[in-house]
């Protein structure tokens, strides 16, 4: 059996293994359009690789998709974060926990999983080849056809084929796949930043707020989590946590929208006024500069109460009622205008591909055309940060390694 992997990242080398494990007398080529492999696996994490989330619970694993999460849901009961963890460790890439269940090489270091795959190809004869980009697949017979951009290259016959070429911001793109009779969910971005270059906040360009909650004014797109203060902006798990789910409706709006930030995390704002009543009674001579409510970053509160246009010096019992109304407001719904985006660093996710109706999840396997197999991101599923997204391309790799 010859089979061909059409794409050298994550997914395709995960799938590739596994087919060759599973099929040992078999002919196995990745086929990377680039000079290099496993360069998104490379820069993951930061440089470290957030291999997998280690989460004990599949319920909870597929919240983490907002495209492509209940489909999971079986998938991960035949390969789990725990089989991906049990499978690294196994081939000798030690792992370790964070406390936010965030799962990284002990190393550290990204190069430990590049280097287990690379590794095991070689280990198994499977062959990898760089600077072959295809273009086409063409039914043979039994077999499929595969046509390459660069046009010195002759087409290659092979019987089982596994397309990984991950996300693609382009539509044109996946034309090819279109042609093979595959409905394809228009690619928009997922995982960015929000600019704001209109607005003041992004002086206070490095300040954290661990427990912030975002949404998008006018819809019920909310997340939760750190906020981080940019000079362009706004970013931090929060705000990529809401780009993800949000992803197609901030694609139609232009990137020109709203974003509410809830500094707090208490969306009751009686609970919230309640507070700050507290604070007069217990401190009641103090300056407003000199007590800030619910922890905040000082210099996050001097802005807030230069922004309800309150003297830093006036006293907290010198407060009037409609003083206190506005900073509950804006401790709860304070507003910035968003106009653009930026890819969060250079681990960009693409919502849309090959939509799942065109997907036998059960075997990966095309439902238009038998022998086609799809695993990755080339598939309509995306995740949030923190490891969900390569789990997708390990247990998706993994089942269509499986039933070719």
């Amino acid at each position: 059996m010859r089979v061909a992997i059409i794409g050298g990242g994550a997914a395709g080398f995960f799938a590739a293994i596994t087919a060759k494990e599973k099929h040992p007398e078999a002919k196995i080529v990745i086929f990377e359009k680039s000079k290099a492999v496993l360069s998104k696996v490379k820069i993951s994490g930061g440089g470290r690789c957030n291999l997998t989330h280690a989460t004990d619970a599949i319920d909870e694993l597929c919240k983490a998709y907002p495209r492509g999460g209940k489909k999971l849901k079986n998938a991960f009961h035949i390969f789990s974060n725990k089989d991906c963890m049990a499978w690294f460790e196994a081939r000798g890439v030690p792992l370790t926990i964070q406390d936010d269940l965030c799962v990284f090489p002990k190393s550290q270091d990204s190069q430990s999983i590049v280097d287990c795959f690379l590794n095991e190809t070689s280990r198994l004869d499977v062959r990898v080849e760089t600077g072959k980009e295809v273009k086409a697949i063409q039914r043979k017979d039994a077999a499929f056809e595969l046509h390459f951009k660069e046009e010195k290259i002759k087409p290659a016959i092979f019987d089982k084929v596994i397309v990984t070429t991950g996300g693609s911001p382009k539509r044109n793109e996946l034309d090819w796949l279109e042609n093979l009779g595959h409905k394809i969910e228009d690619p928009v971005p997922s995982l960015f930043t929000f600019n704001m270059p209109g607005e003041s906040v992004s002086q206070l360009m490095g300040i954290v707020v661990e427990n912030a909650i975002v949404s998008v004014q006018g819809t019920k797109f909310k997340a939760a989590g750190p906020l981080l203060i940019t000079h362009w902006g706004m970013s931090g798990p929060a705000v990529l946590k809401l780009s993800s789910f949000a992803a197609r409706h901030l694609s139609e709006m232009k990137y020109q929208f709203n974003v509410q930030v809830n500094w707090v995390n208490e969306e009751n704002q009686e609970m919230v006024l309640r507070n700050l009543l507290d604070i007069i009674n217990a401190h009641p001579s103090k300056a407003l500069s000199n007590f800030r409510p619910f922890d905040l970053p000082s210099r996050l509160w001097l802005y807030m109460l230069d922004k309800s246009a309150l003297q830093h010096t006036k006293r907290w019992n010198e407060l009037s009622k409609k003083g206190l109304n506005q900073l509950v407001n804006l401790l709860t719904n304070d507003s910035y205008a968003v106009n653009g985006k930026t890819t969060f660093r250079d681990e960009y996710v693409t919502c849309g591909g090959v939509s799942l109706e065109s997907i036998d999840m059960k075997s990966m396997q095309s439902k238009s055309c038998e022998g086609i197999y799809f695993a990755g991101e080339i598939m309509d599923i995306d995740a949030i940060t923190g490891g969900f997204n390569l789990q997708a391309a390990w247990t998706t790799g993994y089942i269509a390694g499986q039933f070719i």
